[in-house]
């Protein structure tokens, strides 16, 4: 073969390999200069920035387009939300960002924060969302499995944060705490940005750090997070987020799901059965009591 023409076969394979998204492994890139992006929708893409984590209302947009399509692959305060409503197709500013308004293709809505979760009671179409409230707080509870040798808090506590910085882009200032709880191999961590702060986007890493421990790792590296303490690797095995936003959610007990309002209306029985056989006990014993008294007034009569 033509000595010139194995070179740029070389270099085409080369800058073939080169054009790739380290930020997550299924995005599609190609061109000179290298062009990555994500498919929303038919013949929709959204071009990625590959040298930060790519925004939640993003992934989220993508990876439902795939589920459809078939080819996916795989409480600290009173008001902390917990995404309960598991994924839906949402709606994304040109910038990433959620709109304050979902409403999945739907007629039914709801607001959501800045990490995409519901923060409001599902309405019609005319629910009406002012603004898109800030998540300033990320509360993460995450429990390792067991490891062969005991595992010591403070060298818990430096892995932890070294390896959320190294792996989320998050700078340690944000991780307020770390605990332990060694009995229960429970791990909190508590990141906080400034109030009114819009630089940071901790969605993004509580959403990676979610695909981490409970499906595929985003990242294109396919490592998982698994801090390395003391010489061992905390494989994880659970993780909850709770979101804190910078204004409480208008959640209110009219739209409670099947299953809780289910629940709440077996307590409620209950209670009243309770009291109902209460009642009725109490009144066979006073009955008992009146006829008690009657047989003793009877009974001088009769002598």
């Amino acid at each position: 073969m033509n000595p010139l023409a194995v070179l740029l076969v070389l270099s085409f394979v080369g800058m073939s390999f080169a054009c790739t998204c380290d930020s997550v492994s299924w995005a599609q890139c190609e061109g000179d200069p290298c062009q990555c992006y994500v498919t929303v929708g038919k013949n929709e893409r959204e071009i990625l920035n590959c040298s930060a984590l790519i925004p939640k209302c993003f992934l989220m947009k993508a990876e439902m387009y795939k589920k459809l399509h078939k080819h996916f692959r795989g409480m600290p305060v009173d008001t902390a939300l917990v995404d309960n409503d598991g994924p839906y197709d949402p709606e994304c500013e040109s910038n990433g960002l959620f709109k304050a308004k979902q409403c999945n293709n739907s007629e039914e809505c709801w607001c959501v924060n800045s990490a995409g979760v519901r923060r409001s009671d599902k309405g019609d179409k005319n629910l009406k969302c002012e603004e898109l409230v800030e998540t300033y707080w990320i509360h993460v509870e995450l429990k390792h499995k067991a490891t062969p040798n005991p595992v010591e808090v403070k060298d818990l506590q430096r892995a932890i944060a070294a390896a959320i910085q190294e792996r989320y882009k998050i700078s340690q200032n944000l991780i307020t705490s770390v605990s332990y709880d060694g009995d229960a191999r429970l791990i909190t961590v508590d990141v906080k940005k400034p109030l009114g702060d819009r630089k940071e986007d901790l969605s993004r890493m509580a959403y990676y750090m979610e695909k981490d421990v409970k499906a595929q790792p985003l990242l294109a590296s396919s490592s998982k997070f698994e801090p390395n303490v003391a010489g061992q690797k905390l494989e994880m095995e659970n993780i909850l987020v709770y979101y804190v936003d910078e204004k409480a959610p208008t959640i209110t007990m009219q739209r409670l799901t099947g299953g809780i309002v289910a629940v709440i209306v077996v307590v409620i029985l209950a209670v009243l059965v309770g009291l109902l056989v209460l009642f009725i006990v109490r009144r066979r014993n006073q009955s008992k009591y009146v006829k008690a008294q009657e047989m003793e007034e009877i009974q001088p009569t009769l002598s």
